[in-house]
C-alpha cells in the first residue's frame, strides 16, 4: 500500500460516491469518508467502501470540514478528492517516486472536466493541488477552499501521475441553490478579509452559474484590478474566463484591453485562442487568423481543441465569410470529425 490517505467530504452524494470509491478501490489507498448531514443512502455506501467514515457537524466552512476529515487519516500523505471525481489514470510506481522528492510541495492532479460548445460536448482539462503532506500543509478558506502552507505560505507544486473525470452533473436548480449558497459565503468572506483577487474570482465564478455575466465581468475586472501574479492557475483562468464573459456580453473593445496580458500568456494555447475570438468579433480578420495559426503550434492548452479543430474551424469560417472557400474547405478538413466542421463541408459541397 502506497502511505497516502484518501480524504473525502460528503453530503448526499449517493448518485456519485459508489461510482468514485469503486474506482479507487484497486490503487488500496486508505479511504477516508467524512458525511457533513446526508440524509440519503451516502453513509450507507461509504461504509461498504471506505476504511473509515465519520460524521462532523456542518458549520458553513469547508475548509473545517477538509481539516477534520485530514485528522482522520493513518498517514501524512493525502489525497483529496470530492465525490463526483472519478479516477481515470494513475501511475503508482511514478506517484510513489514523487513523494520522496516533494516533501513540502502540492502534486497537482488531471481534473477533466465535460462542457459543451455550439451544442457539441467537449472537455477542458485543469490543473488541481490535491496531494500533501498534512505536516507541512492545510486547508484555508470558508468556501472554494485552498491548500496553504501551515506558514500561511503558497507552497510550490508539482505534478502527478493521477488524472480524475469531474462528473459535476447537477440539476439547474441544485446549481442555483449551491450558487446561492456560496454566495452569500463568499460576500460575507469579503467582508471580513477585504479585497482579493481568488474571493474575486470565485465570486465571478459563482455569477456565472447564476447567469448574470455582467456582475460576473465586474468581480473579475475587480480581481485583474489588484496586485495579482498571473503565472498562478486561477488567475490564467479569471482572464480567459473574464475575456468570454464580455465576449458573450459584446462588449469587444473592453475585451481587447486582454492584449496587456499577451505577453506573459503567449505560452497558452488557450489565451492565444481567446485572442484569435476576440479580433474576430472585432473584424480585424488577419490578426484572428494569425492568433488562431499560432494555438495551432502550442502544446499548453486546457480546453480540448483550441490549438486543433476549434482554432481550425475558426479560420475556415473567416475564409468562408470572405469568400475564400477553396481555402475555407481546406481548413474545414483539418478539423477532422468535429460535427460542425463536418457539417459546413457538405453544405459547400451540396451548394
Amino acid at each position: 500500500m502506497l502511505p497516502i490517505s484518501v480524504c473525502m467530504i460528503a453530503k448526499n452524494e449517493d448518485n456519485h460516491i459508489e461510482e468514485c470509491l469503486k474506482r479507487l478501490k484497486p490503487c488500496k489507498f486508505e479511504v477516508i469518508v467524512v458525511d457533513t448531514g446526508s440524509v440519503d443512502r451516502t453513509v450507507e455506501i461509504a461504509q461498504r467502501y471506505a476504511d473509515k467514515v465519520y460524521h462532523f457537524a456542518w458549520c458553513d466552512d469547508f475548509s473545517a470540514a477538509r481539516n477534520f476529515s485530514i485528522e482522520q487519516a493513518t498517514n501524512d500523505w493525502v489525497l483529496i478528492i470530492d465525490c463526483d471525481e472519478y479516477l481515470e489514470n494513475v501511475n503508482l510506481l511514478q506517484l510513489e517516486e514523487s513523494l520522496d522528492q516533494n516533501s513540502r510541495s502540492v502534486g497537482m492532479i488531471v481534473r477533466n472536466n465535460p462542457y459543451s460548445v455550439q451544442g457539441v460536448r467537449s472537455v477542458m482539462s485543469e490543473r488541481i493541488g490535491r496531494l500533501f503532506n498534512r505536516r507541512y500543509c492545510h486547508y484555508e478558506g470558508n468556501i472554494h477552499e485552498r491548500v496553504r502552507s501551515l506558514d500561511g505560505g503558497e507552497p510550490d507544486s508539482f505534478q502527478i501521475p493521477l488524472t480524475f473525470y469531474h462528473e459535476g452533473y447537477v440539476s439547474e436548480s441544485d446549481k442555483r441553490m449551491r450558487a446561492t449558497r456560496n454566495l452569500e459565503m463568499l460576500l460575507h468572506d469579503l467582508e471580513l478579509k477585504g479585497p482579493s483577487p481568488y474571493i474575486y474570482f470565485q465570486l465571478g465564478q459563482n455569477y456565472i452559474s447564476l447567469n448574470d455575466l455582467h456582475k460576473a465581468a465586474q468581480y473579475f475586472q475587480k480581481g485583474l484590478e489588484l496586485n495579482v501574479d498571473v503565472r498562478s492557475a486561477f488567475v490564467q483562468s479569471m482572464i480567459e474566463t473574464y475575456g468570454y464573459c464580455l465576449i458573450e456580453l459584446a462588449n469587444y473593445d473592453l475585451a481587447m484591453s486582454l492584449q496587456d496580458k499577451y505577453e506573459q500568456l503567449s505560452h497558452s494555447a488557450d489565451f492565444i485562442y481567446l485572442m484569435g475570438v476576440i479580433y474576430m468579433k472585432k473584424g480585424i480578420y488577419d490578426k484572428a487568423i494569425s492568433e488562431f495559426e499560432k494555438a495551432t503550434t502550442l502544446t499548453n492548452c486546457s480546453r480540448k481543441g483550441v490549438n486543433s479543430y476549434r482554432a481550425n474551424y475558426n479560420i475556415a469560417s473567416i475564409y468562408e465569410y470572405m469568400g475564400r472557400r477553396e481555402d475555407a474547405c481546406t481548413y474545414y478538413k483539418k478539423c477532422g470529425d468535429y460535427a460542425p466542421a463536418v457539417r459546413r463541408l457538405k453544405e459547400l459541397s451540396a451548394s
